[in-house]
């Protein structure tokens, strides 16, 4: 019987695609400005090679060019990505569907299996903490409260709500992450007994970061389910639900 063995090009060839296997995307377009990012998975931990910023508003036109620049600069193509980590909001309506957009048809055109994080959850792991907030305007915040022993839940807060929720002043030496000024006036003034962490905005490498360990794991989203985190109802459904609301007029001569 004739031994059959594996030549050398053909090993280094299984070698580099095992390698490119280990390469996962991150995509960002929740915030004020995007990035886009391409590390290597080691285990439950990742090396970023490199990350791309994008303009505030032209998330859309600029993404998918720097997804290729990516790639790119890896000597990879979209095949050989492992998976894709979509950052799933809270944030703008429009960046999160941009997001979302692109993460589905690069991940159904490819094959490639995708897991969806919040980017509340990424400032918490970020500054090492469970609770974080991102200022979602109109004097509002996107909130992640969790302390030990309790579950972490995500919503959206104004002054008010927040008064509600601890009315006098907030617990003492509770901290939470935040990355922009309007949540820290917001918080402060609401819940002066917190601690407010100032912590540098998360970024789709901060994603994978957090995100390596789902991967290793498998644990990944359907992507037919995949869906923004927004919190907050889109704009056209508050003005058409206060408009239903208001008393109907009648018009005579």
């Amino acid at each position: 019987m004739k031994s059959v063995g594996i030549s050398a090009p053909s090993l280094r060839s299984d070698c580099l695609r095992a390698e490119r296997s280990r390469l996962l995307l991150g995509i960002d377009t929740c915030g004020p400005t995007g990035s886009v990012a391409l590390g290597r998975l080691d285990g439950e931990s990742i090396e970023i090679l490199k990350q791309i910023e994008l303009e505030g508003r032209s998330h859309s036109a600029t993404l998918v060019a720097a997804v290729g620049d990516l790639l790119a600069s890896a000597g990879a193509q979209l095949s050989d990505l492992g998976a894709i980590v979509a950052v799933n909001g809270p944030g703008s309506f429009t960046g999160v569907r941009v997001g979302l957009s692109a993460v589905k048809a690069l991940a159904e055109v490819a094959q490639i299996p995708a897991v969806a994080v919040s980017r509340l959850a990424i400032l918490a792991g970020k500054a090492g903490l469970r609770s974080s907030a991102l200022d979602a305007h109109r004097n509002e915040v996107f909130l992640r409260l969790g302390s030990e022993g309790t579950t972490v839940r995500e919503l959206l807060a104004g002054a008010d709500d927040l008064t509600a929720i601890y009315p006098q002043g907030g617990p003492a030496g509770w901290q939470i992450a935040v990355c922009d000024d309007a949540a820290v006036v917001l918080l402060a003034k609401a819940w002066p007994s917190v601690d407010l962490v100032r912590t540098v905005a998360p970024t789709a490498a901060d994603a994978l970061g957090l995100c390596a360990a789902r991967v290793e794991a498998g644990a990944f989203v359907d992507l037919a389910l995949l869906d923004g985190h927004y919190l907050r109802r889109p704009d056209a459904e508050i003005f058409a639900a206060d408009t239903m609301s208001e008393p109907s007029r009648v018009h005579g001569a």
